[in-house]
């Protein structure tokens, strides 16, 4: 089992005449004005509740876009400062972008072309010319500033998800002898039917393949990412190294099932101050005698938020007995409100809140109470704890890290997951309540089964999902990334890859106890 210290000694050993630097839109800490005091806020989302841990323990470098009020008080000239606040362990150093580049870039390019086109949740895309503009300007502002860090040293770049597709090729442009360059792709990848109507894709595919390696969350992505590659790329695929040759450049292609640090979350999760928390929030929202079902997710039509309300509607129509004994408290993230779409989803689920409390609410108590505020780490843990039920209701995901957190924090095998059969993680967690969040009855029906197991069964089934995540954490997600990095050397030195054996690298990408139909279906 990967530990944070065999990561440690990892990146000392192997990384130490290098610089590291993962590159990611959004930042892991965000410094805002509160009651007129600058507040240090850790960032919400998958990538940071992934990335964070691993960059502690490596002491790096990480580039992000700066968006927070205060961010510009607390940096220096070139826009860094040590993170994390009051015990740092690596550089964040800040990108900053005009109004008219996240406008476009953000939350044209990036959340109305590629957002929506990679997830199955039927949403038209939005092109513009103009939000293609800014996006590859912003591709290269992000290169700068990573070739400011780089200097005349050589770097194991490691960028992060969809906002950044160019960023491989500016930087392999800038310095080609200098940089080695890994791509984590955090969304699914589309089908071709799906990606081809994209006006840019041989843009994005030629700014992908410039990485030396390539990774998702599942093989089945890579697979779709070969088929697209296959219909519109001069290249040559090969199969059984799982890679593309696209000239002389070889990219390598690998899935990387992403993971949440189980032993830290697990250690926070039983500590005094998520205690109190924990009764703080129970007294809060009146909590005490009920059974809660909880929820967190951000503001997002993937997320399925709307169907999950429509499904504790169902639940109490077909189950008026558990009126005045269960809540569902959903914790939402607002999160781009610029948007039309999202504006719109907001206002859906404020209607459907009140709709649903309205028809059900007896007097002193109402069966869905939806809170829109920002959570530290431990108030999460916390409300993680007090939930009977943790709910991931997502139309599509890539893995989705709030069931692994949610999974994570119950050392005492309490709780059920009712997860979305749409998300990677459901391919790991097998253990979970599987629904179908467009099926309204089937939704609720596994609502009514988590809520009912039987205790030896419910608390079976916790403790082999608690083992399938201390076994493949985060540090064993980037220790095999990492890993697989340095068999590459730089352009100075004849770059070379040492292929690894493509079936230890099959092993590595799923649980040990996993069935051989879902690899077959996977495959």
């Amino acid at each position: 089992m990967w530990t944070k210290s065999d990561l440690q000694k990892l990146v000392q050993e192997k990384l130490g005449d290098y610089l590291f630097c993962v590159v990611s839109n959004r930042q892991p800490y965000i410094h805002v004005f509160k009651k007129g005091r600058i507040e240090c806020q850790r960032g919400v989302g998958g990538v940071i509740s992934a990335l964070d841990p691993i960059m502690q323990t490596c002491q790096g470098t990480w580039v992000a876009y700066g968006n927070g009020q205060a961010d510009r008080h607390v940096t220096d000239n070139q826009g860094k400062l040590m993170v994390p606040e009051g015990s740092p362990r690596y550089t964040l150093k800040r990108v900053w972008l005009t109004k008219e580049e996240e406008l476009g870039y953000y939350y044209g390019y990036s959340n109305e072309v590629l957002w929506p086109i990679s997830h199955t949740a039927f949403r038209r895309p939005i092109f513009r010319r103009e939000d293609w503009e800014h996006y590859k300007k912003v591709n290269e502002k992000f290169a700068r500033a990573v070739m400011e860090e780089v200097g005349n040293k050589k770097a194991f770049v490691w960028i992060q998800d969809y906002h950044l597709c160019l960023l491989a090729k500016f930087l392999k442009q800038m310095a080609p002898a200098q940089i080695i360059t890994a791509h984590f792709w955090h969304i699914p990848w589309p089908s071709y039917e799906t990606f081809r109507i994209c006006p840019q894709r041989r843009e994005l595919l030629e700014g992908l393949l410039a990485n030396d390696l390539l990774g998702f969350h599942i093989r089945y992505h890579c697979n779709n990412f070969f088929d697209v590659i296959d219909r519109e790329i001069e290249s040559k695929i090969d199969r059984e190294r799982y890679s593309v040759f696209k000239g002389t450049h070889e990219t390598l292609i690998r899935p990387y099932p992403i993971s949440v640090d189980f032993e830290g979350i697990n250690q926070i999760a039983e500590s005094e101050d998520v205690r109190r928390h924990q009764e703080t929030l129970i007294q809060e929202f009146e909590l005490s005698n009920l059974k809660v079902i909880v929820g967190l997710d951000r503001i997002d039509y993937t997320k399925g938020i709307p169907e999950k309300l429509r499904a504790v509607d169902r639940l109490l129509k077909n189950h008026p007995e558990l009126k005045e004994k269960i809540v569902l408290l959903q914790i939402g993230v607002v999160t781009r409100l610029h948007l039309h779409e999202y504006k719109d989803l907001n206002d859906e689920i404020n209607s459907l809140v009140e709709e649903i409390n309205w028809k059900h609410s007896t007097d002193g108590w109402k069966p869905i109470v939806f809170v829109r505020r920002h959570f530290s780490l431990p108030e999460v843990l916390a409300l993680y704890r007090i939930g009977d039920v943790g709910i991931v209701s997502s139309l599509h995901d890539g893995m989705n890290l709030v069931a692994k957190e949610y999974v994570s924090s119950r050392s005492d095998n309490g709780g059920m997951l009712v997860l979305s059969q749409f998300t990677g993680a459901s391919r790991e967690l097998t253990d979970a309540v599987l629904i179908n969040p467009y099926d309204r009855n089937q939704f609720s029906d596994g609502i009514y089964t988590a809520l009912t197991l039987a205790e030896e069964d419910r608390q079976g089934r916790m403790m082999r999902m608690r083992e399938i995540i201390q076994h493949n954490n985060i540090f064993r997600w980037a220790g095999k990334i990492i890993s697989d990095l340095l068999k590459f050397k730089f352009k100075d030195d004849e770059i070379k890859y040492k292929m690894s054996d493509p079936a230890e690298s099959f092993r590595l990408s799923y649980p040990a106890d996993h069935s051989k139909n879902q690899r077959a279906k996977d495959s």
